[in-house]
């Protein structure tokens, strides 16, 4: 008996063996692919070359692309192509420039440009590899959803590069921090991106990340807020305290008259992604959706008067802003107005969304809450409610913004509170809620949708502060 019981944990011992020895055989087999070797080393040859002309951030985002191109994900695959074909205009232009000093200094120039055509040709070559089948079979893993992934990376790439080259002071953290280093962040930010964009193409598991991304963002802009009080300036957006009031967005510059960055900022955004940014980017917004989850309750819908108390309260703070600056009232008086007006929306979330399951301070009490919702209506985005839809009322299980009462299923669409956070889709048991998009299905609107809301989370994560 104890001779069978030997044999057999022997026999599960090889087994476990091969096992292993198979896996890293299959690991190493796909390193050792050419489209993976070439564009490693393409990728680490920019590195260097970015290295001796002392740029530590171009040389570090370079290294990770040389990573990256060791990964089993499908997104790295369109976004090497794409990076390796930049980076061969990199080794044309340093090539041409070197070609006009050699040129003018009398020195010879056939080596240096051979050596520099052979880089830039190396470098596209890999990026052709990439484009080939054997490309495709380097990295197999999450492929349904490379597409979307690829562009999150490559639009946030795009986004914060102009923000670093055009902004008229750094705003990158890393820039402030080690000048030089900005690229290295803008990097980070797209892997990021494409990272919460595959999470949230599962429409099973983004009700559940969706919230906990959303809550990141807002503990990351509130820790650099707490550290630029403590000392740290550099944390803030101009070394000047602004209260993270949502209403001062647009009550802060009417009172000013100037300091537009955030409003911009705010209705750019709004006008992309519509009503979103009350799901997505809202810095307060996180708050109120925990404090509903707390309650653990059914969420109800929006009451007939809240449309009228929201739109009373709106224009309050922004009469009372105007009025302010108009009357000269000092600067300490009205920090002490717009704190007064914030702390009473903490209070609404606490006594209010906590025993309601809905989130009244989102809905009700908040000015750019309804300056989201009316912008939004300029937005292509939006949600729709299929004609066969038999009125279950599951999704409004679902619905912390009151959004789907009784009448959404007759309009066939949410109502105006609806911020597209798309919690409802995976509730409903025959997929008759769904994105929609003047002239793409609904699955690619879904996928589009999805790629906007993680670039601009990824990129307000970088640039917005107070």
């Amino acid at each position: 008996m104890q001779e069978c019981d030997v044999d057999q944990c022997q026999g599960l011992i090889l087994i476990l063996q091969s096992n292993i020895m198979s896996k890293r055989t299959s690991v190493f087999q796909r390193i050792l692919q050419a489209p993976t070797l070439a564009a490693t080393l393409a990728c680490l040859l920019l590195s260097a070359h970015f290295l001796r002309l002392g740029q530590p951030g171009l040389t570090t985002a370079w290294a990770g692309m040389a990573a990256l191109a060791l990964s089993p994900w499908a997104f790295v695959r369109p976004v090497l192509c794409l990076a390796l074909a930049a980076g061969a205009l990199v080794w044309i232009d340093t090539g041409i420039n070197l070609l006009q000093f050699r040129l003018a200094a009398g020195l010879d120039w056939l080596r240096m440009a051979a050596i520099l055509g052979g880089m830039s040709l190396f470098t596209l070559g890999s990026a052709v590899l990439m484009v080939r089948r054997a490309g495709q079979g380097a990295y197999p893993f999450w492929e349904e959803r490379a597409a979307p992934m690829a562009a999150a990376f490559l639009l946030t790439a795009g986004l914060l590069g102009i923000v670093q080259a055009m902004a008229p002071l750094p705003l990158l953290l890393a820039e402030r921090y080690l000048p030089g280093w900005g690229h290295a962040e803008i990097f980070l930010l797209s892997l990021y991106a494409a990272w919460i964009c595959g999470l949230l193409l599962d429409p099973h598991k983004s009700p559940r990340v969706r919230p906990r991304i959303w809550l990141f963002f807002s503990v990351a802009f509130f820790l650099q807020l707490v550290l630029g009080l403590a000392g740290l300036e550099r944390m803030l957006m101009t070394g000047k305290l602004h209260l993270p009031v949502p209403a001062l967005i647009a009550a802060g510059p009417i009172y000013r008259g100037g300091g537009f960055f955030m409003a911009i900022l705010f209705g750019v955004s709004a006008l992309l992604a519509g009503p979103a940014w009350c799901s997505h980017l809202c810095y307060i917004g996180a708050w109120d959706d925990q404090a509903s989850r707390r309650s653990g309750r059914r969420p109800k819908p929006m009451t007939r008067t809240a449309w009228a108390v929201r739109a009373a309260i709106a224009a309050f703070a922004f009469l009372a802003a105007w009025l302010m600056r108009q009357l000269g009232v000092p600067v300490g008086v009205a920090v002490w107005s717009a704190a007064a007006f914030g702390l009473a929306g903490v209070g609404v979330m606490l006594l209010l969304s906590r025993r309601r399951g809905s989130m009244v301070h989102c809905t009700t009490y908040c000015p750019m809450g309804l300056a989201a919702n009316l912008l939004g209506k300029l937005s292509p985005w939006r949600l729709r409610i299929d004609k066969d839809c038999g009125h279950c009322g599951k999704c409004a299980a679902a619905c912390r913004y009151g959004a789907l009462d009784g009448s959404a299923f007759t309009r066939g669409k949410p109502g105006l509170s609806c911020s597209l956070c798309g919690d409802c889709l995976p509730r409903c048991p025959h997929g008759f809620i769904r994105y929609s998009f003047p002239g793409v299905s609904s699955t690619t609107a879904r996928a589009a949708f999805l790629v906007a809301m993680s670039v601009l989370h990824a990129t307000f994560l970088g640039v917005a502060r107070m």
